[in-house]
């Protein structure tokens, strides 16, 4: 049986965390270009989200933590001789889209980093075209293990592709959070299991699945839905008859919202939980009054409870966004400095140049970036994956997210 050590916001991480050099001073001036003037050379960080379109609450947030960072190192000049600059593109959530715009990013010389996508979809159909050129591409967002340690990844962990790193967690260990949270500490032993077929709701509900069936749970009932509708009274009604004393929903705010609705309309006064994907204050939006007691786990601590993150909270609005960072900006504004922390090194150890292979000496540097970040300490294990394995357990309380439970999974 798997077991979880909780683990509060450690003493270690908030004594080093308000002197964060990625954090710096505080910028003014909305979301437009980042250059500060710094001069020189100038380094493109391309960004690729969902900037229109149900999930674009999510992606936006992404591209503005991209550019705070991008401003902050050139108010600080983090890189001397090195101007950032953010060229941020649309994927509308598509993997045939986020193709597309990784063969844009690769095109452009300047760009030397890639933070995105949010979709683990998407981040499929970029892998290759990044890795062909040597560009380097942090994910605040993707989640499923594939991604960084192959599709056998239950039996072999096999790295594909040494371009791709992310500083988010992964759904082989966010899916048994949840259970282990669910069985222990919810008491609930009947979950109706629900997912939109696509890579990350398919793949985080597998690994909830396995996880709570070995603890002891019953699986009494499974579905999938089409993410392209906003009915699903049929769904709810099998829900109501199974019995669940629980639903899990593999999949994305835009379809979880009305879901959780429709579940409680059917008469099953019962929570929906779901993972990352629907902690967005636009699921709350969605589900209305119906969804308190909803319940959703995401990546690392709460940021605003983070001393590491004070800094970048208050940055975040001096800089007067119209949107707000939501769920993945701290980890994008990690995402961000792991790439200036890559030209840095690459500059530095090339004479105050970058070399004419500068794509290539940045992924190679990428695997050895650490530094303390706004989500904690930010460093790559050998998949690429984020060794930060914290997770937070939210649920719905008077409108909005509140953290009940948060912890490292161990396994």
């Amino acid at each position: 049986m798997r077991q979880r050590s909780l683990i509060a916001v450690t003493a270690a991480l908030a004594a080093g965390a308000l002197t964060l050099t990625a954090c710096g001073s505080r910028d003014e001036g909305g979301s437009g270009g980042s250059d500060s003037g710094n001069g020189g050379t100038t380094v493109v960080i391309g960004v690729d989200a969902p900037l229109t379109g149900d999930l674009s609450a999510l992606g936006l947030g992404i591209k503005n933590s991209v550019d705070l960072a991008a401003k902050i190192a050139n108010k600080q000049k983090t890189v001397e001789g090195v101007t950032f600059k953010v060229e941020a593109l649309d994927d509308q959530g598509q993997p045939s889209v986020g193709q597309q715009n990784a063969t844009k990013l690769v095109a452009n010389d300047e760009v030397l980093g890639v933070v995105g996508p949010l979709n683990s979809s998407v981040g499929e159909s970029m892998q290759k075209v990044f890795d062909a050129a040597q560009l380097v591409e942090v994910s605040p967002a993707n989640t499923n293990p594939s991604l960084t340690q192959g599709l056998d990844w239950q039996n072999k962990q096999v790295r594909t592709y040494k371009s791709y790193f992310r500083t988010s967690t992964t759904d082989a260990i966010q899916g048994p959070f949840a259970a282990e949270y669910l069985y222990n500490d919810s008491k609930k032993r009947k979950v109706f299991v629900i997912d939109d077929k696509k890579t990350y709701g398919a793949g985080l509900a597998g690994t909830f699945t396995a996880a709570f069936k070995e603890l002891g749970g019953d699986v009494v009932g499974t579905e999938h839905i089409d993410p392209d509708t906003k009915d699903f009274n049929a769904v709810a009604a099998k829900v109501k008859k199974s019995g669940a004393d629980v639903v899990y929903y593999g999949g994305e705010y835009p379809q979880a919202g009305p879901l959780s609705k429709q579940i409680k309309a059917a008469g099953a006064k019962i929570p929906l939980v779901g993972g990352d994907g629907i902690y967005s204050a636009d699921f709350i939006k969605l589900a209305g009054a119906t969804g308190t007691g909803d319940l959703a786990t995401s990546v690392g601590a709460p940021v605003e409870d983070l001393p590491s993150a004070k800094e970048f909270v208050a940055n975040y609005k001096d800089a007067n966004y119209k949107d707000d960072y939501e769920a993945y900006g701290g980890y994008s504004y990690d995402s961000a400095w792991s790439i200036i922390e890559a030209v840095k090194k690459v500059v530095e150890d090339n004479d105050g140049k970058l070399p004419d292979d500068a794509r290539a000496k940045v992924t190679a540097a990428m695997q050895n970036v650490s530094f303390d970040g706004v989500t904690g300490k930010v460093s790559f294990d050998e998949f690429g994956d984020a060794t930060n394995k914290q997770l937070t357990v939210y649920a719905v309380e008077n409108g909005d997210w509140k953290a009940v439970d948060s912890g490292t999974y161990t396994g």
